[in-house]
C-alpha cells in the first residue's frame, strides 16, 4: 500500500507511526526513502566510524552514533546521517528514539542516489540547524570535504583531500584527523 503524503506534510510524529522496515528521511516534511547502502559504502562507514569512535572514548570527548538513527532537527526534518557526533557538553540532546537536535558532527558518505541530496539540500538543512561540522565523504572520487559553520552561520571548506591521498582534519574535534588510504582501504 503506498503511503499517503498528508495533507501538512509529513512530521516526526507520523513518522513514527510507520510500520515498515524502510529507510526513510523527512525534509521539509517529505518523506524520502533511503535504499540500503552499498558494500562500499559500508566499509567506508565502518573504516571511518571505528576511527572516529576510538578518539572520541579515548579523549573522552563524547558519543558517536551511526546509521540508522534519527536525528531530529525540527518536527518536520528528521534525517539519518552515516555518522554523527555529539559532545559531553550537548548529550542531553541524546534521547532513546534518536538525536533531538543539531549534533556537533555530522559524516554523509556519498552514494550516487544521495549526491543532491547530501550537497545541497541536507547542507542546507545542516546550516539552518546549526550543525557545527559537515563532513562530504565521497567513495567514488575517494574524497573527503570538511566544512565548518562560521560566526556567520554558513560553511566554510576547512579541510579536504582527494584521490585516496591526503589527510583531513576535524576543528570540533581538535587532534582528530584521518588519511584517506584508511578509510579507502576497500577490504
Amino acid at each position: 500500500m503506498p503511503l499517503r503524503q498528508p495533507e501538512h506534510g509529513w512530521t516526526y510524529a507520523e513518522y513514527l507511526k510507520l510500520d515498515d522496515d524502510r529507510r526513510y528521511e523527512i525534509i521539509a516534511g517529505e518523506l524520502v526513502m533511503a535504499p540500503a547502502p552499498s558494500i562500499g559504502h559500508q566499509r567506508v562507514s565502518r573504516d571511518l566510524g571505528y576511527r572516529l569512535i576510538s578518539f572520541v572514548a579515548k579523549h573522552k570527548a563524547g558519543e558517536v552514533l551511526d546509521a540508522p538513527v534519527d536525528v531530529i532537527l525540527s518536527p518536520s526534518v528528521v534525517v539519518q546521517p552515516d555518522l554523527v557526533f555529539i559532545s559531553n557538553e550537548r548529550s542531553s540532546i541524546c534521547q532513546e528514539r534518536g538525536v533531538f537536535g543539531a549534533p556537533d558532527l555530522v559524516v554523509e558518505i556519498i552514494s550516487p542516489g544521495s549526491l543532491a541530496r547530501d550537497r545541497h539540500s541536507k547542507l542546507k538543512l545542516y546550516r539552518k540547524h546549526g550543525v557545527k561540522e559537515y563532513w562530504l565523504v565521497d567513495p567514488s572520487s575517494q574524497s573527503v570535504e570538511v566544512l565548518v559553520l562560521n560566526e556567520e552561520g554558513e560553511y566554510d571548506l576547512h579541510s579536504s583531500a582527494s584521490g585516496g591521498r591526503g589527510r583531513v582534519k576535524s576543528l570540533v574535534l581538535a587532534g582528530f584527523g584521518v588519511t584517506m588510504g584508511a578509510i579507502f582501504s576497500g577490504k
